[in-house]
């Protein structure tokens, strides 16, 4: 093959199944102009990968601009339908598959995972072309025609797990309230000791009391956030102070800290060992904030007063459990949970509360 007529990349040989693969270093520059991704609007059977999902590039392409000194790729994985060359820097054993991969200029390449990441990359350039000259590594196979493209696609997520919720704010390092909350649970003592950092469900036997993810549900609540939005001092002191006044006004909460009741007799018995009272705790907390900010915690302090056992059906069936008892946690039970307890505590009901309640007044008639 004419190197003058060709793409020429330093690459890694290695093999799987018997097929020869390979590893190239790319410069973001070339992302746009060589690889392909098949964006026609054709029946699914047809096509070597999903349709691109649009919403998701201007979330990556923020990342990758935002964090620019430290941003993360994972490898492009593509198909390659032309002629290609692998020429070893040595015949020696050991070096053999350490050379140049030569493909022809007229090859077609076809993104079978990370077409996201691609499209991401394509609109960072725009805004930040010196960004040109960082690479990615590709993972090259062989195309081998439209079922083998679609197979590689298929292998590549048949085994990729998502991470849970509250693995993604233990290793959010950027995000603000993610900090915050870590930072919380750290310092305090029920949190500390008690808090779930992997998993957001909670199964009856666990030890802990709560995940780290109600946590941070809890404040997006509180301070009526969505995920990635900044925290300013104010509302950093408001978070750092409610969790303690939480804590010390839940009897229950106290009875685990003194190993008087254990997280799985506290979940079997009482709404507060569940996250749907938690992310009500949180609305009621915002709610205390605008009603009287000098005097806040003063609301939340008349929790302790609350009975918040499950046999209370008169106040928490159709709001935190069903009539057969099982805990229900949606916007709506949370919202009817956070009701109950502003009318506890002395706290006027908002317009959309209201639409709560008769929403679930039309439910029960």
């Amino acid at each position: 093959m004419d190197s003058a007529f060709s793409y020429n990349f330093p690459a890694l040989r290695g093999t799987q199944a018997g097929k020869e693969y390979f590893v190239i270093m790319c410069p973001l520059r070339l992302i746009p102009k060589i690889f392909l991704f098949n964006e026609e609007e054709i029946p699914a059977q047809y096509r070597a990968q999903r349709i691109l999902n649009k919403n998701r590039i201007p979330e990556i392409t923020n990342y990758m601009l935002d964090n620019s000194d430290d941003y993360v790729f994972s490898s492009l994985t593509a198909s390659i339908d032309g002629e290609l060359e692998f020429i070893p820097f040595s015949e020696e054993q050991t070096w053999k598959d350490i050379g140049r991969l030569q493909i022809s200029l007229d090859s077609r390449f076809l993104i079978n995972d990370g077409q996201h990441r691609r499209a991401a990359i394509e609109e960072a350039l725009k805004i930040s072309p010196e960004l040109g000259d960082e690479t990615i590594s590709v993972v090259f196979f062989k195309d081998e025609g439209l079922q083998n493209s679609q197979q590689i696609f298929s292998d590549l997520n048949r085994h990729a797990v998502n991470t849970t919720t509250s693995i993604g704010i233990l290793y959010d390092h950027r995000d603000q309230l993610s900090i915050l909350t870590k930072e919380i649970v750290a310092n305090n003592e029920l949190l500390s000791r008690y808090t779930d950092s992997e998993r957001v469900n909670l199964s009856k036997n666990s030890p802990k009391l709560v995940a780290l993810n109600h946590v941070f549900n809890t404040n997006l609540k509180l301070l009526d956030k969505t995920k990635g939005e900044s925290v300013d001092q104010t509302e950093e002191k408001i978070v750092k102070e409610f969790w303690p006044t939480l804590c010390n006004s839940i009897p229950e909460w106290k009875m685990i800290i003194n190993k008087d009741i254990t997280p799985r007799e506290l979940r079997a018995n009482y709404i507060v060992g569940h996250g749907v009272f938690l992310e009500a705790a949180g609305i009621v907390g915002k709610a205390a904030v605008d009603y009287d900010f000098d005097q806040w915690k003063a609301y939340i302090e008349k929790f302790e007063s609350i009975n918040w056992s499950r046999t209370n059906s008169k106040d928490w069936e159709g709001r935190a459990f069903t009539s057969n008892g099982r805990i229900q946690k949606n916007n709506l039970t949370i919202r009817l949970t956070a009701n109950k307890i502003k009318q506890k505590v002395g706290l006027p009901l908002t317009s959309q509360d209201e639409k709560a309640e008769q929403k679930m007044k039309a439910v029960n008639n």
